[in-house]
């Protein structure tokens, strides 16, 4: 019998064909919603999925009895209910590694950008504003020789880390679940509570993964510990931020400025009054949009799904105790 796959996501032909060589797909290439019947009704003969973005909830496993696998063409899994796919044994896949040097780049970029008001003065040239030297009003702040703190510390964090270290001779703090000694020996940093961190960094840089614990890890009362001059980056995940007091601390001038990368709400909204401030520059999360990554990210996913429903290992799995067959 032929494994069936529903693919929830635009894939490139050399990506689909390598999926339609040993399994039957049913390709949704551009799905806004999981209310969508076909989706839906694909669901009940499903073997496996692979997509992005959308919100795998309970009640659409529950439409696809016979699953086996999950491959999310993203390192983050938020989107998808892992103790109940894990109880029913259905492994979850994403894509670590080959989007860590990327996203740490463009973690970076929202340093480099947001320090030197790249994105307002550039601005300022396309208005034909620029009619003298600039002055003290639009200048930057340094980047080199500042203490840089990573809230997360996996490989995205110690990539961006690694920059700021070795590019750029940044003292690095870190906070974290557990040490680090080969990037402490490596890059110089220091391990310390999260309190300290925020306010002894210039800038700080949040990447950890967002679970019921890391949930508004930021907010208020940890804005308040933050220098008036840090600069506060954001490439993990929206909800990581409480992001009314974010917006509260940037106009009050409880922080200097914002480089963000992810939102609570995405699209963002027009409303929101985020990226029309001067001192926040706000990308439409494209921490890994390269083309070279992306290509990168789906080529794992295919090996994921393909290796997952031929009965072997899957190169990156979330729920490692589903495969070893230790579900609750």
């Amino acid at each position: 019998m032929t494994k069936r796959i529903v693919a929830y996501t635009r894939l490139k032909p050399i990506h689909l064909d390598q999926l339609r060589q040993r399994f039957h797909v049913d390709y949704f290439e551009a799905l806004k919603s999981t209310d969508d019947p076909g989706f839906r009704q694909a669901l009940g003969q499903a073997h496996g999925l692979v997509g992005s973005s959308l919100v795998i909830a309970p009640e659409l496993i529950d439409l696809a009895p016979q699953l086996e696998a999950i491959a999310t063409i993203s390192v983050g899994y938020d989107n998808y209910p892992v103790e109940a796919l894990t109880r029913r044994g259905i492994l979850l896949c994403n894509t670590p590694d080959v989007l860590t040097e990327t996203t740490a780049d463009t973690g970076f970029l929202l340093i480099m950008a947001t320090a030197r008001r790249a994105i307002e003065l550039a601005d300022l040239v396309k208005r034909g504003d620029w009619t003298a030297s600039i002055g003290e009003p639009h200048f930057g702040t340094d980047v080199h020789g500042k203490t840089l703190g990573m809230v997360g510390f996996g490989r995205i964090g110690a990539g961006v880390a690694r920059r700021g270290a070795l590019g750029f001779g940044m003292r690095v703090l870190y906070a974290c679940s557990s040490p680090k000694p080969a990037l402490e020996q490596e890059l110089g940093a220091v391990r310390c509570e999260l309190d300290e961190l925020l306010s002894q960094a210039d800038f700080v840089c949040v990447t950890v993964p967002l679970t019921a614990e890391t949930t508004h890890l930021i907010g208020r009362r940890e804005f308040g510990l933050m220098k008036p001059s840090a600069i506060f980056v954001n490439i993990a995940r929206g909800k990581v931020v409480d992001e009314a007091a974010l917006i509260a601390a940037l106009e009050t001038g409880e922080i200097h400025a914002a480089g963000l990368d992810v939102f609570e709400q995405e699209p963002l909204s027009p409303e929101s009054p985020l990226p029309h401030m001067a001192n926040v520059v706000a990308l439409p999360h494209v921490g890994s949009a390269t083309h070279e990554t992306r290509d990168a990210m789906a080529q794992r996913a295919v090996d994921n799904i393909t290796l997952a429903l031929e009965g072997k290992r899957p190169l990156s799995l979330v729920n490692e105790v589903a495969w070893r067959g230790e579900t609750p």
